[in-house]
């Protein structure tokens, strides 16, 4: 019985997460009304005008032209954004001005923008994460970029466009539109201790999920057998139990969350996946830190042989090996299945809103101005993140010398998947996190995690109504 009110108990964590999501995400529906927004300007002939546009809009039109824009940083990223903003305003050639204004974060943002839509006060651009955008583009406020990309004029060459790694680059495209440019993109990622794995017999990082366990099982027999009795229950993988981890699993495992339009979670891929983890979990080869620990500083104490972080945070590994004076070789890797390797892309986007056929493509302008190759290479030393520009790695080549596991997190790019393109995703990526970490609050035994999996779809389903 103890089992099962377990699993209740997880029910009730997720419909209460659910809610909070609903609270917390945005404003009613009502508010998100399809009707056109005001001053909002026909979409452009494909009849290119003399000016050498398909837009038919002359770059004198842009003279004084100013755009108020929408982020949701703060600190690092704040900071160089604004220097940026301040950059373009005094050397791009159409004198046009960009006024920018923080939202705190994502959530707060989002529902800023959408109490905006009503309003003439609306930002001109935003950025926003993709699920978010697909929300505001359902009732009609969002540009289709596909025409300013392309603009013989304005827009980005065919080696310009190529030079953006396809993974980002698709991520919003949705129903034939391009919806918005990528702003940032990261991704969840092992961290491995490759010394530590050569100590305990292991030559390679783990390709597999079978080596995946011998290697955590191994490290965890180790502490088992030594004389310190404080660290019987570590070793192995250090669970983190966020989204992007828990899709990066049942990508690996050959599962997913999708199909046709809408989610399913109970299959049999993704019950392997779960199954698999939650057995590493209950044989002891994996490890639930407490509250508010510090997976890098446990990575680098030697405490797990495996751990999870975000591209951005590898500094911080870096960081708490140096103050452990641990200098063990270190690496990162996909997600290890049997079906393929795990790693799931994801990051914001720039989103252009409807306003003026000048303003919107001053907003394009500016945007186009923050992908150069120099900008992103200014952005990744600032931020960690990946770089959007192929490029700019030839301008990174000391970065990438001092940051030797972010080069290898850039060389995993080719087998990264993007994200959900769902409205709904913004819920249901909550509640996808929220469900694997109440398997191990919960206890739930590896047999019987398919009722987890069966709560998620019905939960899904509630979301995306």
């Amino acid at each position: 019985m103890s089992g099962f009110r377990g699993l209740a108990g997880m029910h009730r964590c997720l419909g209460f997460a659910c809610c909070v999501v609903l609270a917390a995400c945005g404003p009613a529906p009502s508010k998100l009304q399809a009707t056109p927004a005001p001053n909002a300007s026909p979409s452009p002939t494909n009849t290119v005008s003399a000016t050498g546009t398909n837009l038919g809009i002359k770059s004198e039109a842009l003279r004084g032209i100013a755009i108020e824009v929408w982020y949701p940083w703060f600190g690092v990223e704040a900071s160089l954004f604004g220097s940026q903003v301040q950059e373009f305003n005094q050397t791009n050639p159409w004198g046009i001005k960009v006024v920018s204004t923080g939202q705190n974060n994502y959530t707060q943002l989002y529902d800023n923008v959408t109490d905006a839509f009503p309003t003439a006060d609306r930002p001109h651009l935003v950025v926003a994460l993709p699920e978010d955008a697909l929300a505001w583009e359902s009732a009609g406020y969002v540009v289709d970029l596909a025409d300013y990309v392309s603009d013989p004029e304005y827009g980005l060459s065919d080696a310009e466009a190529n030079d953006i790694p396809n993974i980002f680059w698709t991520q919003d495209v949705v129903g034939g539109k391009r919806l918005g440019i990528p702003a940032e993109r990261s991704a969840q990622l092992l961290v491995y201790n490759k010394t530590w794995g050569r100590d305990l017999g292991f030559e390679l990082a783990p390709q597999s999920a079978t080596e995946f366990r011998a290697q955590a099982c191994r490290s965890h027999l180790e502490m088992l057998t030594d004389a310190d009795k404080t660290n019987d229950g570590q070793g192995g993988w250090l669970i983190d139990t966020g989204w992007m981890t828990s899709l990066s699993w049942l990508t690996a495992f050959g599962g997913g969350i999708l199909e046709g339009s809408g989610y399913r979670f109970l299959t049999p891929k993704n019950l392997a996946a779960l199954t698999f983890v939650k057995q590493l979990y209950d044989d002891g080869c994996s490890w639930t830190a407490q509250a508010g620990a510090d997976p890098a500083t446990a990575f680098a104490e030697r405490k797990a042989l495996f751990a999870t972080a975000r591209v951005e945070q590898l500094s911080d590994f870096a960081r708490a090996m140096a103050s452990a004076n641990n200098a063990d070789e270190w690496t990162v890797q996909s997600f290890p299945g049997p079906a393929q390797p795990g790693l799931v892309i994801y990051g914001s986007s720039y989103f252009v809103l409807k306003s003026t056929q000048e303003k919107q493509l001053a907003s394009w302008l500016f945007v186009r101005w923050l992908l150069s190759a120099e900008n992103q290479k200014k952005w990744v030393e600032a931020t960690g993140l990946f770089p959007l520009r192929s490029s700019s790695l030839s301008l990174l080549g000391d970065y990438q010398k001092s940051h030797t596991q972010w080069s290898a997190a850039v060389t995993l790019l080719p087998v990264g998947q993007i994200q959900p393109q769902l409205a709904s995703w913004r819920q249901v990526r909550v509640m996808l996190g929220d469900g694997f970490d109440a398997m191990y609050r919960s206890n739930t035994p590896a047999g019987r995690v398919a009722e987890i999996l069966a709560i998620m779809d019905s939960t899904s389903s509630d979301l995306s109504r």
